[in-house]
């Protein structure tokens, strides 16, 4: 015996249409995006906390690695990243009025803030890039031990950090830097430090005023330093010379700080190089008239809810590396 159901086709069975939450389905779809995508930032942040707060005792101190400012030598602890973090916001307040602008009609104005927008982003990508560099190349140099432990050097007279070239002393080394010609089995030549073990360990013992500054810190917040007599000990666990921060050796002190630096900031600001791309598609498209002839700027305002998720996620990624 067949069964056949029928249904009023006037009856709206969901009730919702094709505008839940009175969004358009380009805009659901990117509120799920964001969704998805605050979800993983959390997950990589929730593991940058762990990891800080187990090595809490040997962490680096952000205010003694993030001290550097373009065209400026000197000691600025969090200047630089708080002004790039000014100009992100900043550029989202940009965004802010350029969907505005969208939602009132006003083509020129769109343009104008879209601009602004673009150029706050394209600002606060190159500035990462700048300390991306800076973070890689280094400052002092340190030594690494067997157990993969820093030694970081201050000056006893002043109590600020030395750095490798202030006391290490050259030697007559062979530290000729190969050619492809030269070699039967030669491929390439691995990187060399400025400064060889050897030349750091006879430049501190020449100078009695350099001491040895371990990880640990110490109950007044800082960096332990050890005396004349335990910096001479413990000298004698070096293996290596570092300089700078990398995916395998960082002078800062853990290795773990550099790998979630490189892996959390890089993967925000892919993020907001992907925005600075698309809104520099959005501004052509407004130059063009091409929102104008449909009627409405919701490009302008999906573009801008991306933007402002990227602004947030810096907040945090700012906090977490920088504040606490």
């Amino acid at each position: 015996m067949d069964t056949t159901v029928t249904t009023d086709s006037g009856e709206n069975v969901w009730g919702g249409g094709n505008r839940p939450l009175g969004a358009s389905y380009g805009k659901l779809m990117m509120w799920f995006f964001i969704v998805s995508d605050a979800l993983t930032f959390s997950g990589f942040l929730a593991a940058y906390g762990f990891s800080r707060f187990k090595f809490i005792e040997t962490w680096p101190i952000a205010d003694e690695v993030f001290t550097h400012i373009p065209f400026f030598h000197g000691n600025f602890p969090m200047i630089y990243v708080a002004f790039m973090t000014f100009i992100l916001i900043m550029s989202s307040v940009t965004m802010v009025l350029a969907v505005d602008a969208g939602h009132n009609m006003k083509q020129n104005k769109v343009i104008l803030y879209l601009f602004l927008t673009i150029i706050g982003g394209a600002i606060f990508v190159g500035s990462q890039a700048w300390e991306w560099a800076t973070f890689i190349k280094g400052d002092y140099g340190a030594l690494e031990t067997k157990g993969g432990r820093v030694l970081q050097f201050v000056n006893a007279e002043t109590g600020e950090r030395a750095a490798l070239a202030d006391f290490s002393t050259a030697l007559p080394e062979d530290r000729i830097k190969h050619t492809s010609s030269e070699g039967i089995w030669f491929e390439k030549e691995g990187y060399q430090t400025s400064y060889s073990l050897n030349e750091v360990v006879e430049g501190f013992k020449s100078n009695p005023s350099i001491l040895i500054r371990t990880e640990k810190i110490n109950e007044e917040g800082e960096k332990t330093v050890l005396d004349r007599k335990q910096s001479l000990a413990r000298l004698k666990d070096a293996v290596r010379v570092v300089e700078g921060a990398n995916l395998i050796r960082n002078e800062y002190g853990s290795r773990l700080f550099a790998d979630f630096f490189f892996f959390i900031t890089g993967f925000h600001g892919f993020h907001v190089f992907s925005g600075v791309v698309f809104n520099i598609i959005i501004f052509f498209n407004v130059i063009l008239g091409t929102y104008e002839r449909r009627g409405h700027y919701e490009m302008v305002e999906k573009v801008g809810l991306y933007w402002h998720f990227v602004d947030l996620v810096w907040v945090f990624v700012f906090t977490f590396f920088y504040l606490v």
